[in-house]
């Protein structure tokens, strides 16, 4: 992993997606296959949560569709990343969001910032929120 890929984890899980979008989109371009899918794929979840923020429901369920996509191939690991993880975290987003629809982007995204971690989605879905990118190298063994 580059430093300039760990500091994009870092914006993408301190929610500052924009910041992640410049950061990532500096590598996707220089990249070559399989890297660059993969930062793509990222690249797009960011810039869908970006959009999320901005209550931009199109940009969001399309650019969350394209990364989730994108990111398929590369689970359940890839560079240290639990992408697995992910897209577990992005699929129930995901799904909400096209339940919701347009007319109600604003109240899921209030529920994602007030109570990110006990939202439920409709018809009892799991709790959802942002996702967050665990890196498998980051993982504490010894709290098992």
């Amino acid at each position: 992993m580059t430093n300039a890929f760990l500091q994009g984890i870092e914006e993408f899980n301190k929610e500052e997606f924009y910041a992640c979008h410049d950061t990532l989109e500096a590598l996707w371009m220089e990249a070559v296959e399989p890297d660059k899918r993969f930062y793509q794929g990222i690249l797009q979840i960011a810039v869908a949560c970006y959009h999320l923020g901005n209550l931009n429901w199109r940009g969001a369920v399309i650019l969350l569709g394209e990364g989730i996509g994108r990111l398929r191939d590369y689970q359940p690991v890839y560079e240290g990343i639990d992408v697995a993880d992910l897209m577990s975290q992005c699929m129930p987003l995901l799904k909400v969001l096209q339940q919701t629809g347009q007319e109600q982007v604003e109240e899921v995204v209030k529920q994602l910032t007030t109570d990110q971690a006990n939202y439920i989605g409709e018809g009892g879905d799991e709790g959802i929120g942002l996702p967050k990118i665990l890196r498998i190298d980051s993982i504490d063994l010894s709290r098992n």
